[in-house]
């Protein structure tokens, strides 16, 4: 495009072209063609308020070379043409004003014809505008570009934050409860030979259910039920000699995100109570009231005031994401309440 807009050069060869010039006159002209060259080119190269000088320069080549030849003045349009990327639009306004201020000095001072004048100062103004806009047109396409990447970014960052949070829940309590399966294995392989045997057959078991749930995961989803995570959350404490006592009232309907996120904090809730707490009992509760869907976890274990886990962030994140809420009590024990926007059916199957 650059190339292109040279065009309007044939008003600078239009005069000398049209008459009897003597070579000293063309060699001017040629100076200052090669001068108007660099500038030009100059111009393209430099960004933002660096163009100012260009734009000077132009400016007084037009006015030096103006009383040769009257097509010099086509040097304001090119002028006028970078203004529009000098700056702020306020300073391109600023700027196309002077040019048009010293166009119309020259053409009366040298007494230049009338249309030269109008059309020289419609010129000035219009390619000003255009390139105003299109200045402004381009500055908010790099803005939406720089959003579009930004959002991308965070896209892409929440994404590896849900398949690590994934991760955690599914393999953090699987590990856990494979070793606490392993160990009992160990201490009962000289003592009772065949519940060793049952608990290194349910160690096989919970790692191919873990290969699965690590594929589900990173699917985006879980094959597993509220009601089997429950059931799990309960074989599991009892399997490490902690009586659970588990409830529910009423009748729930839960979307599939609720219910995930509901069997992750039970699961991550159980990885807990496992690892830390030194529990020996286990109330987990499942409620409906006032709109609100209530999950409790507590235990009789020694508690924690230290500072969150990434296991518990993980919790919290997912709950307030469906625009529920956890809280967290140490004394005495632990105790974890979630709640939840709850979905209810009436019989009549109205929401």
């Amino acid at each position: 495009m650059p190339y292109v807009w040279l065009v309007w050069l044939f008003y600078y060869v239009l005069e000398p072209a049209s008459g009897q010039t003597s070579i000293g006159k063309w060699v001017e002209m040629l100076i200052g063609l090669c001068i108007f060259l660099a500038l030009y080119f100059l111009g393209y190269w430099l960004e933002g308020k660096r163009k100012l000088w260009v734009i000077a320069a132009l400016t007084v080549l037009a006015m030096v070379l103006i009383p040769r030849n009257w097509g010099a003045s086509v040097f304001f349009v090119y002028a006028a043409a970078f203004a529009g990327f000098g700056g702020e639009t306020e300073l391109a306004i600023a700027v196309l004003l002077v040019l048009e201020a010293c166009a119309s000095i020259m053409m009366w001072v040298f007494h230049l014809p009338w249309g030269l004048w109008v059309s020289m100062s419609f010129l000035i103004a219009a390619i000003g505008a255009m390139n105003i806009q299109h200045a402004k047109r381009i500055a908010a396409n790099a803005r939406l570009r720089l959003a579009h990447e930004e959002i991308e970014h965070l896209a892409k960052t929440a994404e590896r934050e849900r398949i690590a949070r994934d991760l955690h829940d599914v393999l953090g309590h699987t590990l856990s409860v494979i070793i606490l399966k392993s160990e009992l294995a160990s201490r009962l392989a000289d003592k009772d030979t065949q519940r060793a045997i049952q608990e290194i057959r349910d160690v096989e078991r919970i790692s191919r259910e873990a290969l699965a749930e690590v594929r589900s995961a990173l699917k985006g989803y879980r094959a597993a039920g509220l009601d089997a995570e429950i059931a799990q959350a309960r074989a599991t404490l009892e399997t490490a000699g902690i009586k659970v006592q588990a409830s529910a009232s009423g009748r729930l309907e839960l979307s599939s995100a609720q219910e995930g996120v509901l069997a992750l904090v039970i699961r991550e809730a159980v990885t807990n109570i496992l690892r830390h707490s030194q529990a020996t009992e286990c109330n987990l509760r499942l409620l409906q009231s006032d709109g609100v869907c209530t999950l409790e976890v507590a235990d009789n274990g020694c508690g924690s005031n230290g500072v969150e886990g990434e296991g518990i962030k993980g919790m919290r994140q997912r709950v307030e994401t469906l625009g529920g809420n956890l809280q967290r009590t140490n004394a005495p024990g632990t105790t974890l309440t979630i709640t939840l926007p709850r979905t209810t059916i009436n019989p009549n199957g109205v929401q």
